[in-house]
């Protein structure tokens, strides 16, 4: 027994034909259980994979196909485009379009080639335009049929269409707002403008050396609700409301074919600067002949039903005395 204990121990603890041969009881668990070296291999090779997935790839792949390479520069290009084009349109159509001033007829305001913004939005919101403020229109008919616009190119339609240029198939006119609806106006050879019954100082925005209307008085007239009427600030060079009355409207223009205010001027850039109402239209009592005007019926109505409220009174207090 000595003997045995002593070939035992003399015997490797792992001899080769045991490693390479297991014992039929074990072979299940040494099929499915890996050894420590074979765990260490696929923990290495698990960390080296880019996407940290699970080893047990192709020895070959080294995962550059599962990581998703970005769009080049050119290949987004057009997509930025078409978003910016339809941006631009959407501007153009609910918010701000750019005009150009094609005449003298708002100096010293305005200067031809000046480009102004328009503000589109508020009228959306039901806003009128209010004196003082400088609104493009649409021609109203026959203030422009003598005027023959340039045949434009395709890059001008389309810049025109995205509003990056003025339309210039749209005939379309830029005036200062006089009056609005329900005021009286009126200007008399060497006098100056009045609504209402009040003189406007319109030496902050009139062409210097220009009159108020001598070359054209007019009036008084009272312009009719949902309309307006307008001036340029170049009285002698300006073919506005006063030499359209004509027409339908009476030289008077429909709040419908207003297109927006002008807000600033855009370009050139050392011309840059808002478009506010001049102060002269802020005056007090400008309004109050108009308001008295729009609330005569109110008055008149009360006025009248005062002796028939005391006479049915009477009557009703009288039958009860003879009852």
């Amino acid at each position: 027994m000595a003997v045995g204990a002593r070939s035992g121990h003399g015997e490797p603890e792992d001899r080769p034909e045991q490693l390479a041969e297991p014992s039929v009881g074990s072979a299940g668990s040494a099929a499915e259980t890996p050894s420590a070296g074979a765990s260490a291999e696929m923990k290495d090779q698990t960390l080296e994979r880019p996407d940290g997935g699970p080893g047990g790839g192709d020895p070959g792949d080294d995962g550059a196909s599962d990581v998703k390479k970005p769009r080049s520069f050119w290949k987004e290009l057009p997509l930025l485009i078409g978003i910016a084009l339809l941006l631009a349109l959407l501007i153009k159509t609910f918010l701000v379009q750019a005009f150009s001033i094609p005449s003298d007829s708002m100096q010293d305001t305005l200067q031809r080639g000046d480009r102004v913004l328009v503000d589109k939005l508020t009228p959306w919101f039901g806003a009128e335009p209010e004196r003082g403020e400088v609104v493009v229109f649409h021609d109203p008919g026959g203030w422009l049929d003598s005027t023959e616009a340039p045949e434009p190119n395709v890059a001008q339609k389309f810049l025109s269409f995205i509003g990056l240029m003025p339309s210039s198939e749209e005939k379309d006119l830029i005036k200062r707002v006089i009056a609005v609806g329900g005021d009286t106006v009126e200007c008399k050879k060497g006098g100056s403008v009045q609504i209402n019954g009040k003189a406007l100082n319109e030496k902050s925005y009139i062409f210097p050396g220009n009159t108020a209307c001598d070359d054209e008085p007019f009036g008084p007239i009272t312009v009719p609700d949902g309309r307006i009427w307008v001036m340029g600030d170049h009285r002698q060079n300006s073919l506005d409301s006063r030499y359209h009355q004509e027409l339908p409207g009476h030289g008077t223009v429909s709040t419908d074919e207003v297109v927006g205010r002008a807000i600033v001027i855009a370009w050139p850039l050392d011309r840059l600067s808002t478009l506010p109402v001049p102060d002269t239209f802020d005056q007090k009592g400008l309004n109050a002949a108009a308001v008295a005007t729009a609330g005569a019926p109110a008055v008149l109505g009360v006025a009248g039903a005062v002796p028939l409220v005391f006479w049915r009174r009477r009557r009703l207090t009288g039958g009860r005395t003879a009852g």
